[in-house]
């Protein structure tokens, strides 16, 4: 009886609804508006490259946006709860990446067409119950596990359709980066000077960014890197930047990208708002010759009988593997970073290569691989793939669990697709 008059409700609301957005689904408590269901499908068709004119696609979206209110209805019935500081932090951490990805604070607010302040109040909501979402699907399926009897049982069943593992390399390397040449590094800091003298003269700060930064992301917004908190920064600029009273100017930066000065515009709690002017150091032959021959010593040494890994964890400049011997995993070989790929290709299990010149973002480095181990393609099998098979036996069952447990909602809370 419950579950007519609400739909009959929900009808009522549905024919006033319909003449500014037609509703395309209700579930529980929640509509799903057309207009909602167009912008997902956009961004469907957008993330996974596929053609908007695709038979049931608008019927797949609108199926998946049904399960998503499906299971926060099911939060919201069994007392799931997030607290506001946690939706406060996934909400500040979310806007973080889109200003990163924007280029600066002000830069988003354009493609929003709102402030800051605002787009958090407009997604608040939404994040709160992503997060109760999320938290609900935890709690069901966060502790599944599998055992190597219903592996075992899986590869018996589907081990025909497995298919043949590619070809891998364990990989670990050493890398360094070439010096600044210091010559290139004085004429640097004496320009750098003298624009730090222009600014304490009264000349503006982003006309001074626009025509002399080489920071390509952010010379066009004046500097402006936005509201940023620790982590985001290289050491040496994080440093200076948080250790700025607002307004305040710093004296000249040197980090492994070039010279810079930072302002620092406003702080805000535990985030910082810097602006930035950065002028790039050459780095000449001399020094990519002296960063190779660095390397040819540290090659020789290991040839010898020293230990890779000790080597890496002293010397190498990649943080985040040097603290484990410079170990980079096992790769798939044709899914190797395509410069690196002709350097491994054709080196055998313990070859160590020669320095190689591999490029980092806008900068570049060189680097010694050693191939630890290489494993020839092959039919999936449990003595040489137990991982792996483990590992896509255990993502099938949490599958079928899931949709078996959607099914089940399907029939305990109330919906209606109106598409």
């Amino acid at each position: 009886m419950k579950k007519m008059l609400f739909a009959v409700l929900m009808g009522c609301i549905g024919a006033f609804a319909q003449t500014l957005d037609r509703i395309v689904a209700v579930v529980g408590n929640e509509m799903i508006l057309e207009s909602e269901l167009n912008a997902q499908t956009q961004f469907f068709v957008q993330s996974n490259k596929i053609d908007p004119k695709t038979v049931g696609l608008r019927e797949q979206v609108l199926q998946s946006m049904i399960n998503e209110k499906l299971i926060l209805a099911k939060a919201i019935e069994d007392s799931v709860t997030v607290s506001e500081d946690e939706v406060t932090q996934q909400l500040d951490a979310v806007i973080q990446q889109r200003i990163q990805a924007a280029g600066s604070e002000q830069r988003l607010e354009e493609l929003y067409g709102m402030p800051i302040s605002r787009i958090k109040r407009e997604y608040r909501d939404e994040m709160k119950k992503n997060l109760l979402s999320q938290r609900l699907q935890q709690q069901r399926f966060g502790s599944s596990q599998i055992g190597r009897i219903e592996v075992e049982g899986f590869y018996k069943t589907f081990k025909d359709s497995l298919g043949d593992v590619p070809e891998e390399v364990e990989l670990a390397h050493i890398f360094v980066k070439p010096k600044f040449d210091e010559t290139a590094k004085a004429e640097a800091r004496k320009n750098m000077q003298s624009l730090i003298d222009s600014l304490k003269a009264g000349v503006k700060f982003e006309e001074l960014a626009k025509r002399h930064s080489q920071d390509p992301g952010s010379a066009a917004q004046g500097g402006d890197l936005g509201f940023v908190r620790r982590g985001l920064f290289v050491k040496e600029f994080e440093t200076a930047a948080f250790a700025l009273k607002e307004q305040e100017l710093s004296g000249i930066v040197e980090t492994e990208f070039g010279i810079h000065v930072i302002q620092l515009l406003e702080r805000r709690g535990d985030a910082v708002h810097p602006r930035h002017i950065l002028l790039r150091i050459a780095r000449t032959q001399a020094s990519d010759d002296s960063a190779k021959a660095f390397l040819q010593t540290l090659r020789s040494r290991i040839l010898a009988g020293a230990h890779f890994a000790e080597l890496a964890q002293k010397f190498s400049e990649d943080k985040e593997t040097a603290s484990i011997g410079g170990t980079l995993g096992t790769l798939e070989l044709e899914q190797l970073p395509k410069d690196l790929y002709p350097v491994v290709s054709s080196m055998k299990a313990g070859d160590i290569s020669e320095p190689t010149k591999l490029p980092v973002g806008s900068q570049y480095g060189y680097s010694m691989v050693w191939v630890k181990k290489r494993t020839p393609a092959h039919k999936a099998n449990l003595d040489q793939d137990y991982r792996r098979i483990e590992t896509v036996a255990s993502n099938f069952k949490r599958q079928k669990d899931y949709a078996a447990w959607l099914e089940d909602l399907k029939k305990k809370i109330y919906w209606e697709s109106r598409l």
